[in-house]
């Protein structure tokens, strides 16, 4: 068990919560007593040994807390075991389950580490994570303050033709963003040499008719996109492959031509829905060409152009609603280029960023992120701790 003193946070500090965690790279920890005590990073619950050190890890954390556990906090998804374990759990405690959105908890990781006690602006980007209608989400623009927050937009969503397969097969991704366009009689000649035409006409197919094609707004997927779109990945075989190679790609380029022209990248919705299709097309034009340093500048056009969305989309939202600290969570921002030059350009607005820095910004540090919304939530008495309800996070929205 590892020990993580975090700054003070007076609106909870005499509260302590379990958090079980999410489903990749789980990791369980109990916020309390200035610190957070973090179970061994356990991996995937996909494979039952590491669901069975999950459920020792957290034995030992209820443990250590000598019974005095106010809640056991755990992610929005009913399947996973970490949401079956911690329900379980808590029954047995005699405590509230609390049912944290996975992008909140995101957001609520870096406001743990930084005991902010402001309204913030959370921009959570990451492949996926259950949203509170049931869809899949993943490119997230939150509104927190105190326990109360808000969904204030979302990447466009994508159509997932094949399901999870399209997070395997980047071009899947990248014909979903030409059917988007209009552009759908593109597919089949597009990509029938890389993914073999029979597939390629199949894909076709099913977004015109829309089956199997659950939508989703993960960050992640638009990476896939643009590494589909510039023919830099057809098929990944490992998490974020694709988008590795396309941050490589970007790094190359920009080390030898640090301003490569910007391009129309984005529109931004009435309703905070932001558009990256522009850009898209843009790599699409950049893939066509003969030139070929195409593709490592379509690679550093994607992650400048993305960095200038994100910017215009955090800074108009901090100004609406009088905010001036943004918060940045989730897996993409391993990508130092996308975290390193979004920090630059809001800190040029005037803006402070908080981005993590001793706690992992992907989901091997969700768990602190479940246990702070818990406990703030807790702190609130939004929770009927006679019932132990377990809340639903959307009645929690301001």
């Amino acid at each position: 068990m590892r020990r993580q003193p975090l700054p003070a946070d007076g609106a909870a500090a005499d509260l302590r919560v379990l958090a079980c965690g999410a489903w990749l790279k789980n990791s369980a920890c109990l916020l309390g007593d200035g610190a957070a005590l973090w179970s061994p990073l356990h991996g995937d619950l996909g494979d039952p040994r590491n669901c069975v050190a999950l459920a020792d890890s957290v034995q030992t954390l209820v443990d250590r807390a000598g019974g005095g556990i106010d809640a056991v906090a755990h992610d929005l998804h009913p399947d996973f075991f970490s949401t079956r374990l911690a329900l379980e759990v808590a029954g047995q405690l005699g405590v509230p389950a609390v049912a944290v959105q996975h992008h909140h908890a995101h957001i609520g990781a870096v406001i743990a580490e930084y005991a902010l006690d402001e309204p913030v602006i959370g921009i959570a980007l990451d492949g996926v994570g259950y949203g509170s209608d049931g869809a899949a989400w993943g490119g997230e623009l939150l509104l927190l303050d105190g326990a109360a927050w808000r969904r204030l937009g979302h990447l466009r969503p994508l159509a997932l033709a094949g399901g999870d397969a399209a997070a395997r097969e980047p071009w899947r991704m990248a014909a979903a963003a030409l059917h988007a366009m209009g552009r759908g009689a593109e597919i089949g000649p597009r990509f029938a040499a890389g993914a073999g035409a029979q597939a390629a006409r199949t894909v076709q197919a099913m977004l015109a008719r829309g089956f199997n094609c659950p939508p989703s707004s993960g960050a992640g997927r638009w990476f896939d996109a643009a590494a589909g779109a510039l023919g830099i990945s057809v098929r990944q075989d490992a998490e974020a492959q694709a988008a590795i190679a396309l941050e490589a790609l970007a790094a190359s380029c920009l080390a030898q031509h640090p301003a490569p022209p910007r391009c129309a990248s984005h529109t931004i919705g009435a309703d905070g829905t932001l558009d990256l299709l522009p850009l898209l097309a843009s790599l699409f034009d950049l893939a066509d060409s003969a030139d070929l340093t195409a593709r490592a500048r379509g690679a550093a056009l994607f992650h400048l152009a993305l960095v200038d969305a994100l910017a215009d989309w955090a800074g108009q939202a901090a100004h609406t609603h009088g905010v001036r600290t943004v918060a940045l969570g989730g897996g993409c921002f391993f990508n130092r280029i996308l975290a390193t030059r979004l920090d630059a350009q809001l800190s040029a607005r005037g803006l402070r960023v908080a981005a993590p820095r001793s706690v992992s910004c992907g989901d091997a540090g969700l768990a602190l992120g479940q246990a702070w919304v818990a406990r703030r939530q807790l702190h609130a008495g939004r929770l009927n701790l006679t019932n132990h309800t377990n809340v639903n996070e959307s009645a929690l929205c301001a």
